[in-house]
C-alpha cells in the first residue's frame, strides 16, 4: 500500500483570528478556525484538493443540493495535550460518510485520501486545539451537490469539505427529554441510518415542540406503533436496567453511532452484560416507576455521555437517579475523555497520533 500523501495545495492565511478567541468561554459550533479542507468531485474523480482560509462559498442559485436534498455529514473531534494531537476512530467516521453517501446515491471518497487531508489540516490548525480536558477540535465534514441543475436526479459534481470549531461542552446539564408518540425521526426503508442533512431538519419542529413544554430533547421512538425507542434527540440512546447496559439494535432506521459503538465494546471489555435489542416505552417506563431504571443517557460525539435526568410521557415525569450516583456512564465518560487524549492504553486500535 502507498505510503504518499495526496498532492495537496496549502494556501495559509496572512494573520490569525485566534487571538480573538476566548477559549475558556467557548460557544459550540459558532467559532471557526483558520483554515478548511476542499475539494471537489466530477468526471469520476476527485480532484482540487486544497487547504485554504475558512471563507464563505459562492455558488449558483440552482444547485442542485439546495432543492433535493443531497448533502450529508460527519461529526468527529481532535484532542490535544501538549504538542500531541489525536483523533478518535476517524477512520470510522469516514466509512460511514461511505455508507451515507451510498445511500443518498453520492460518490465515495477514498478513505486515504480524507484521512490525508484531515492530518495536514490539523497540522496547519494545531494552535486551534485546545489543550485541556473539557474542550476540543469539533471536525465538521460534508458532501453536497453542486450541478446546477433543476432537476430530480443524482448531481454529476459534488464538494467536500472539512472545517473546525473549538468547542466546550455542548450540554451543559442533565437532559429532561419527552418520549414522542406522533412524529417521526426514521422509518423503515428511509435514509434514518444516513447522516443526511435532511434527517436533522425534519426533527426541528418535533423538539421545538418538546422545548416549549420545558424538555431538552425528546425519545424518539418508531414510525409504525410508537411502540419502542429507538434514539435520543441526535444522539444514540442507551439504558441501565437491572444492571443491563441495553440500547436499540440497528435495523436501519437508527444511526450507527461510534460513541455508541465504543460504549458498547468497552462495557463488554469491563465485565458488564450488554444487549442490542428492541426496548419498549412500557418497558422504559415500568423500570424508572420500580426504580430498575438506574441509568439513561444519549452517547453521541459532541457530548460523548449526555444524561438523562428526567423521562416525560403522556403528561407524566419520572425521575431517574442521580447523575453523580451512576456507575457505569460516569466511569464511561471519565474513560472516553482520557483515552482520546492518549491518557489509557488503545488497545483496540482507536487513537491516531498525528
Amino acid at each position: 500500500m502507498s505510503t504518499e500523501i495526496a498532492s495537496i495545495k496549502i494556501t495559509k492565511v496572512e494573520a490569525s483570528r485566534i487571538g480573538e478567541v476566548d477559549f475558556d468561554n467557548i460557544p459550540f459550533g459558532k467559532v471557526f478556525s483558520d483554515h478548511m479542507f476542499t475539494m471537489d468531485y466530477s468526471d469520476g474523480e476527485w480532484k482540487n484538493l486544497e487547504i485554504t482560509p475558512f471563507k464563505d462559498l459562492t455558488f449558483s442559485p440552482a444547485i442542485s443540493s439546495l432543492h433535493y436534498g443531497q448533502s450529508i455529514f460527519e461529526g468527529m473531534k481532535a484532542y490535544r495535550r501538549g504538542e500531541n494531537i489525536y483523533t478518535f476512530r476517524a477512520k470510522d467516521n469516514f466509512d460511514r460518510l461511505n455508507k451515507s453517501a451510498e445511500r443518498m446515491c453520492m460518490p465515495s471518497i477514498p478513505n486515504k485520501l480524507v484521512m490525508d487531508g484531515l492530518r495536514e489540516l490539523l497540522k496547519v490548525d494545531k494552535d486551534w486545539i485546545p489543550d485541556n480536558e473539557s474542550n476540543s477540535l469539533y471536525l465538521r465534514p460534508f458532501m453536497f451537490a453542486t450541478d446546477e441543475y433543476v432537476g430530480i436526479r443524482p448531481s454529476e459534481k459534488y464538494k467536500f469539505i472539512i472545517f473546525c470549531c473549538p468547542v466546550g461542552s455542548y450540554y451543559t446539564e442533565p437532559l429532561k427529554v419527552k418520549i414522542e408518540t406522533h412524529y417521526t425521526r426514521a422509518a423503515n426503508g428511509g435514509v434514518g441510518e444516513a447522516k443526511a442533512a435532511g434527517n436533522y431538519a425534519s426533527s426541528l419542529y418535533p423538539a421545538k415542540l418538546a422545548n416549549e413544554q420545558g424538555y431538552h430533547q425528546l425519545l424518539w421512538t418508531d414510525s409504525k406503533e410508537h411502540k419502542y425507542i429507538e434514539e435520543s434527540g441526535t444522539m444514540n440512546v442507551m439504558f441501565v436496567i437491572d444492571n443491563v447496559l441495553i440500547t436499540p439494535p440497528l435495523t436501519g432506521t437508527i444511526l450507527p453511532g461510534i460513541t455508541r459503538k465504543s460504549v458498547l465494546e468497552i462495557a463488554k471489555d469491563w465485565g458488564y452484560k450488554t444487549e442490542e435489542r428492541q426496548i419498549t416505552v412500557d418497558e422504559v417506563i415500568t423500570a424508572a416507576k420500580n426504580n430498575t431504571l438506574q441509568e439513561a443517557f444519549g452517547a453521541g460525539t459532541a457530548a460523548t455521555i449526555a444524561q438523562i435526568e428526567v423521562i416525560g410521557h403522556e403528561g407524566t415525569n419520572y425521575d431517574l437517579p442521580a447523575v453523580k450516583d451512576r456507575e457505569l456512564s460516569n466511569k464511561l465518560l471519565t474513560f472516553l475523555n482520557r483515552i482520546k487524549r492518549g491518557l489509557e492504553d488503545d488497545k483496540w486500535g482507536w487513537i491516531e497520533k498525528i
